[in-house]
């Protein structure tokens, strides 16, 4: 499919880029906007984003005006150079045979004019040059111009802002325009064609991503019931297929622990629910270890042994960290760090892992429930909340808490009324291990 290139511009600049656009017919589709002010560029581009693929900007003036749209679109700047001068010296001083010293040029680069002027042999020390950076305030350039003027240092400005020409002009001040040449021209929309080729090449990429939930076959905490056990794995295979299709892929069960989604480099890029939340709600979901492996390719063979590559790295690295490898072998990672994650899944302190091992509680578990303490807000817990934030039975909950306190690292601090007939809920309060060690 042809992208549609919007072409932003004074209705000089268009028409010119639009007339050589013609030669790429075959490989872009010019739509022109013409503006009176460069600020109007920013509106132009947020009301027309979703009919256009990149854009074409007239001149560097643009860049700020687009920027402030905050569209993420590519975009491609006409740059003027010694080129474009050259061609406006040559209206001045052989078509109007008009003096090439005394004048002003905004907009190029200070090499660009004395440069052109050393070649055309022409002196340049009545020359005055007015940069243009991303930061220059546009009023700024007709200032420059408007100043020389009134001081009869110069007789003649050149702009490249057709705002700015046009008001110089209506002052009854000889002024020329400079505009980019054909061959600039030709060289940037050649340059955005194969941008976007490549752009639309890499978006079309097959992405394949493994993940792997490790131990899930020899889950054994005597903690859980079976049942448990199974609704844990269906847990985790529904928070993996959510993923898979917020990236409109397809997803499949390879082994015990082990997913593979299969999508697109683009559609991976695109969307919100990144990688990193699919690990955090991966170690919410489950005491153990888990990893993903990305990987990029041409063929889904390609694609599928970089994300191998991808998860072997994860695997040697750390735990709940995902690798990426593209499809020319670069390995990037890790792209979730351990700090990242809400809770801390291992500690060195002796007394507290031989405490959670008599229990028969994980490190992870453990740290769970004081997040969720912290996250109630009055250094309380109830075995309901934990079973609700971590996704297991109230009766598992129930006798996470007793093991916790017949080990001391909890204490019942009071009864909560229920809210049907029943027993009253006892409220908890578990100890932060970090004062355990500080104490």
């Amino acid at each position: 499919m042809k992208p549609r290139a919007g072409i932003i511009g004074p209705i000089d600049s268009v028409q010119l880029i639009a007339e050589i656009a013609t030669e790429y017919s075959d490989r872009l589709q010019p739509v022109p906007f013409i503006y009176q002010l460069p600020e109007e560029a920013t509106s132009i581009v947020v009301n027309n984003q979703h009919v256009i693929d990149l854009w074409i900007l007239a001149g560097p003036a643009l860049f700020n005006p687009f920027q402030k749209s905050a569209v993420k679109q590519p975009f491609f700047i006409l740059q003027l150079d010694g080129a474009s001068l050259t061609k406006t010296l040559v209206d001045i001083g052989y078509n109007d045979k008009k003096s090439l010293e005394r004048i002003s040029i905004d907009t190029l680069t200070d090499r660009d004019v004395y440069e052109t002027y050393r070649d055309l042999g022409i002196p340049s020390d009545q020359v005055f040059v007015h940069e243009y950076t991303n930061e220059t305030p546009l009023p700024n350039l007709l200032a420059f111009h408007q100043k020389l003027i009134h001081d009869r240092k110069v007789d003649i400005c050149i702009t490249s802002l057709r705002s700015i020409y046009d008001q110089l002009r209506s002052n009854d001040i000889t002024t020329y325009w400079v505009a980019p040449t054909r061959s600039n021209i030709r060289k940037t929309l050649s340059s955005a064609v194969q941008q976007w080729e490549t752009i639309h090449f890499k978006q079309s990429q097959i992405a394949v991503i493994l993940v792997k939930v490790q131990g899930m076959e020899n889950k054994d905490d005597h903690n859980m019931l079976s049942y448990d056990i199974h609704r844990l794995s269906l847990e985790i295979q529904a928070a993996i297929l959510n993923f898979a299709e917020s990236i409109s892929g397809s997803f499949v069960t390879i082994g015990i622990g082990v997913f593979v989604i299969f999508s697109t480099r683009g559609s991976l890029e695109a969307t919100e629910n990144s990688i990193s939340s699919l690990l955090e709600q991966l170690a919410l979901l489950a005491d153990l270890p888990s990893n993903i492996g990305i990987g990029y390719g041409d063929t889904a063979l390609t694609a599928e042994e970089n994300a191998r590559l991808g998860l072997n790295h994860a695997q040697n690295y750390d735990s709940f960290c995902a690798f990426l490898v593209d499809d020319n072998g670069t390995i990037e990672g890790p792209l979730k760090e351990q700090e990242a994650i809400s809770f801390q899944y291992r500690t060195e302190n002796k007394e507290i892992s031989e405490k959670l091992k008599n229990s028969g509680i994980t490190i992870t578990t453990f740290n769970k429930i004081l997040s969720v303490q912290k996250r109630m807000g009055n250094g309380s817990i109830t075995s309901t909340q934990v079973a609700d934030w971590l996704k297991m039975t109230p009766r598992n909950a129930r006798r996470i808490l007793t093991a916790l306190v017949e080990e001391g690292m909890a204490e019942i601090i009071g009864d909560e009324a229920p809210s049907s007939k029943g027993r009253p809920r006892k409220i908890y309060r578990v100890s932060d291990h970090s004062k355990m060690m500080q104490g």
